[in-house]
C-alpha cells in the first residue's frame, strides 16, 4: 500500500520515467535482490556476494528514475557473465551427477559443485536481471 502511494506521488510529480508497470517491477526487482544480499551475509565469502545482489539492487532503483549511461549497464551485464563463466565447471559437475535435486539441499563440503552451482544461478538471475534494466532504460 505505502509503494502504490508512493509511486502515485511521484507520477503525480511527473518524477518517474518508466511507466508503471516497470516501475513496480523495478521495485519488486530491489525487494528480491536486497533479500538475495542479505541472505549472503552468511556465506564464506559474504563481501563478493553481498556486493553483487546490493549493485543489482541499485540498479533497480535508479532506472525507474534515471537514464543510466547504456555503457555502465552493458559493463555489469558483461561483468557478470564473464564471473558467472567461472562457475559454469560447478554447473557442469552437478549435471554430470544423478541426484539432480541436491542443489535444494545443505551444502556438503564433498559436493562444492553444489554451492558453484547454486551461485551460477544467482549470477543468471542478476544477468537476467540487468538485461531487463537495459531494455527498459533504453526505452525511455
Amino acid at each position: 500500500m505505502f509503494i502504490q502511494h508512493l509511486i502515485f506521488l511521484l507520477y503525480s510529480k511527473k518524477m518517474i520515467k518508466t511507466s508503471k508497470i516497470n516501475t513496480y517491477f523495478c521495485f519488486f526487482l530491489c525487494f528480491i535482490f536486497v533479500s538475495f544480499a542479505l541472505l549472503q551475509l552468511n556465506d564464506p565469502d559474504p563481501l563478493t556476494w553481498f556486493s553483487i545482489y546490493f549493485l543489482i539492487s541499485g540498479f533497480c532503483v535508479l532506472v525507474p528514475f534515471v537514464k543510466v549511461q547504456k555503457l555502465l549497464l552493458k559493463l555489469v551485464i558483461l561483468g557478470l557473465s564473464v564471473y558467472a563463466i567461472t562457475y559454469f565447471k560447478y554447473v557442469w559437475g552437478w549435471l554430470q551427477t544423478s541426484h539432480k535435486e541436491e542443489i535444494f539441499g545443505k551444502m556438503v563440503y564433498e559436493k562444492p559443485y553444489l554451492e558453484g552451482s547454486r551461485e551460477f544461478l544467482g549470477l543468471v538471475i542478476g544477468i537476467g536481471a540487468m538485461v531487463y534494466l537495459n531494455s527498459v532504460n533504453n526505452k525511455e
